[in-house]
């Protein structure tokens, strides 16, 4: 019976079991108002505490101490570089046997005012300019007369064209044992070139100076055709490069104007020259020189236009000590339509 029945209130209970059922009843109480449940007032939650993203700090930090190097690098690049790629000279190599004259340094400083790098390209002998322009060596060249082209030409089956004429230096005959044609004894001896072109000129200078009579009439004699009996002097054939060379051991030699004024030899001390101003010089109008593909080049055309300014063409008569003639009225096609003329001589020749 004890252990199922709730015990009563007395004044003899003990207080300690008091509390306990104040405690219970004050918890029904709040559970329940006018007959409806009622929740208990609770605080909010708690929000997690968000962890500080600091791989994203480090990430902007770099990108803009990259972005600063970066800046600083573009200008330093800004400031020692080019200012800009359109004045990058263009190099035109251009070959020839007279590098050492005063004219190639005016030539040049009034081409790179125009944006043209030229280089000259120097060749101790005649034979060596046309098969370098040829091969792609060098893009022009400045050395040779309408003879001598006509003959390579003929001779390799190339066709190296001009563009422009420069001038016609006179061939002359120098001597250092004498100071006039009358001194040349009976029987001396005269070195001339030995390439075609030049030989036959050098023929016809001297038959001119009445030191040899020439059988026939021929357009490209040879020393077979000097007519021995009736001539003063013999010749000998020598490299045009070795004519001034060979003076020493000769009476005379017959001497291209460039190795003369490589030589320091006056020009006018010949005791002989041919005229340029005759018409028979046509054939030794100097000439501008490209392969047959770049005739209407820009770049080769105003250089060939330089050459004609009138600062260079005065130091190239300087040099020559007047004794050149600047070639006027023939433009490239005139020279070409020239060139073919003579080119066909040269066959018939053969």
């Amino acid at each position: 019976m004890n252990g199922g029945c709730l015990r009563e209130y007395s004044p003899h209970t003990s207080e300690t079991s008091l509390p306990v059922i104040l405690r219970t009843e004050t918890k029904h109480m709040s559970d329940t108002i006018d007959g409806a449940a009622t929740p208990a007032p609770q605080l909010p939650p708690k929000r997690p505490e968000k962890k500080r993203n600091r791989t994203g700090w480090i990430v902007g930090i770099v990108v803009v101490a990259v972005a600063i190097i970066v800046a600083a690098v573009l200008i330093i690049v800004n400031i020692t570089a080019p200012k800009s790629a359109e004045a990058a000279p263009i190099v035109v190599k251009i070959g020839t046997s007279d590098s050492s004259q005063p004219y190639w340094a005016i030539l040049k400083e009034k081409a790179l005012a125009q944006g043209i790098d030229i280089e000259p390209v120097n060749f101790s002998d005649y034979s060596q300019p046309n098969p370098a322009l040829e091969q792609g060596q060098i893009d022009m060249n400045i050395f040779q007369h309408l003879r001598f082209l006509s003959q390579y030409n003929v001779d390799t089956g190339n066709d190296l064209e001009p563009i422009a004429s420069t001038l016609i230096s006179p061939l002359g005959l120098y001597s250092q044992k004498w100071k006039t044609l009358a001194d040349i004894p009976q029987g001396g001896t005269i070195a001339i070139p030995n390439d075609p072109s030049n030989q036959s000129r050098a023929l016809f200078v001297l038959q001119s100076a009445g030191l040899l009579k020439l059988t026939g009439d021929k357009f490209a004699p040879t020393p077979a055709d000097i007519d021995a009996a009736n001539s003063k002097v013999k010749v000998v054939t020598v490299d045009a490069a070795q004519t001034v060379l060979s003076m020493a051991s000769v009476d005379g030699s017959v001497v291209n104007g460039n190795y003369v004024l490589d030589a320091k030899i006056d020009p006018k001390s010949a005791l002989y020259a041919d005229d340029p101003n005759a018409p028979g010089a046509q054939p030794y109008i100097n000439l501008i020189v490209v392969r047959a593909a770049d005739i209407n080049n820009p770049i080769y055309q105003k250089v060939a236009d330089l050459y004609h300014d009138p600062d260079v063409l005065n130091s190239v008569l300087a040099a020559s000590n007047g004794t050149s003639v600047i070639v006027q009225g023939f433009d490239g096609p005139k020279l070409r339509d020239l060139l073919k003329t003579i080119e066909a001589q040269v066959t018939a020749s053969n």
